[in-house]
């Protein structure tokens, strides 16, 4: 059976959005786009690519998707995160896309939580979710991530979407991993209790 591991990249005080590019998100009026790019080091990229070898499907959310649909496709099989996503079963969780057009990409069908307990229950390996925030909040409000990678970079920024928001109920996590990169980011691996 999968595990469902939830990827994110945040910033101490919880800020999921925008990460990437200061267009990326402006949501909100957000201005901080672009955030964790001086971050990235080679400890991080090492992490990404040790991460490739469980990683046997994508879950995305429909935003997220779009974004990376958009990049992804274009970049050279060198890159080999490129490679891995252009290749793996991806997932998009939607109400409005009705087709995918990322090579080894559909929409998931149906009930999300039988379609992701569904997911879970073919094959071997992780099914990583990357981004996705409202994806990720009813992920775990049902109880179906069975593990967190995060990324938490020493930075606040006072506003934007928070990864972790408000819950029915409190969630134990077992700290499994910790390692800092050479810009102070902390890489941390937990599992629910």
């Amino acid at each position: 059976m999968r595990k469902l591991i939830a990827i994110e990249f945040v910033t101490l005080d919880g800020v999921m959005q925008g990460l990437g590019s200061p267009d990326e998100d402006r949501d909100g009026d957000f201005e901080h786009g672009g955030w964790a790019a001086s971050y990235f080091d080679e400890v991080q990229g090492a992490a990404a690519v040790e991460g490739l070898k469980s990683t046997t499907a994508y879950l995305f959310g429909r935003r997220t998707y779009d974004k990376m649909a958009g990049f992804w496709p274009s970049q050279p099989d060198e890159n080999p995160m490129a490679a891995h996503l252009n290749a793996t079963p991806k997932y998009v969780t939607t109400r409005t896309l009705t087709n995918c057009t990322w090579s080894s990409s559909r929409v998931l069908a149906g009930d999300l939580v039988s379609a992701v307990r569904d997911l879970k229950a073919q094959g071997d390996g992780n099914i990583a979710v990357l981004g996705s925030g409202m994806l990720v909040q009813d992920l775990i409000a049902n109880d179906l991530v069975d593990g967190y990678r995060l990324f938490v970079h020493p930075l606040l920024l006072g506003t934007g979407k928070r990864l972790f928001r408000e819950m029915d109920r409190p969630r134990q996590l077992r700290l499994v991993d910790c390692t800092t990169t050479t810009t102070g980011v902390l890489m941390l691996t937990y599992e629910p209790v």
